[in-house]
């Protein structure tokens, strides 16, 4: 399982022109799915994001998780973050897990970060969406589980 954690003043997911998520201060994260993945790297990467100490304290030192400071979170699927261009000029998803498998897990992990006591918000699986990115700083982190 992959995620690419991005600091964010403001981020929205819509579709079709529809928003169906949009945060202030907060993170956006873009989640992958790879095969055998499971509940123990999605527990493992909400725990690991909700506690990542990535926003400024009064010093200016990032030393604050999104709980603290107050911030927000929104999710969205990425199988694209499984691209495995070592060969041609076209990228291959063979080992982006398949969407009955992806998309549970994904929705899993919202529901583990917000145990965390981090508010998500969510994109839609499959869904064309257009997702706004206001990053922050900027801070952008990979995660693998």
């Amino acid at each position: 399982m992959r995620a690419l954690v991005q600091r964010v003043k403001f981020g929205r997911v819509s579709v079709a022109g529809q928003v169906t998520a949009e945060i202030g201060q907060g993170l956006v994260v873009l989640v992958g799915i790879g095969h055998g993945d499971g509940e123990a790297q999605a527990a493992w990467l909400a725990e690991k994001i909700a506690n990542l100490r990535i926003f400024k304290d009064a010093e200016g030192k990032m030393n604050l998780s999104v709980r603290e400071v107050g911030g927000a979170a929104i999710a969205v699927s990425q199988f694209t973050l499984y691209a495995d261009v070592q060969k041609g000029r076209r990228p291959s998803f063979v080992q982006a897990g398949l969407p009955e498998a992806a998309r549970p897990l994904v929705d899993r992990f919202a529901e583990l970060l917000r145990a965390q006591g981090v508010p998500t918000g969510q994109g839609i699986f499959g869904a064309e969406m257009l997702v706004e990115i206001h990053n922050d700083g900027p801070v952008t982190i990979w995660l693998e589980r």
